[in-house]
């Protein structure tokens, strides 16, 4: 599915300034998905997921469900 992203408003994450590994997402910009792109690349491909899946992946990475990385 391709989604329109044109006038989407991009939030740099938190954790921004570690090294130049920094990625944006758009919150509200397609109702139910949350796009994410590279800073560094702004007109790059965006990577699409399902809302719940990123409030899910969010939460695992808070919660330290990953490990140390």
């Amino acid at each position: 599915m391709k989604v329109d992203l044109v006038g989407a408003r991009w939030v740099k994450s938190s954790y921004s300034g570690n090294g130049g590994n920094c990625v944006e997402w758009a919150p509200g910009a397609h109702a139910g998905l949350v796009p994410v792109r590279d800073s560094k690349d702004p007109q790059g491909p965006a990577l699409v997921f399902p809302a719940s899946g990123f409030a899910a992946f969010v939460a695992a990475v808070k919660s330290g469900g990953f490990g140390d990385i």
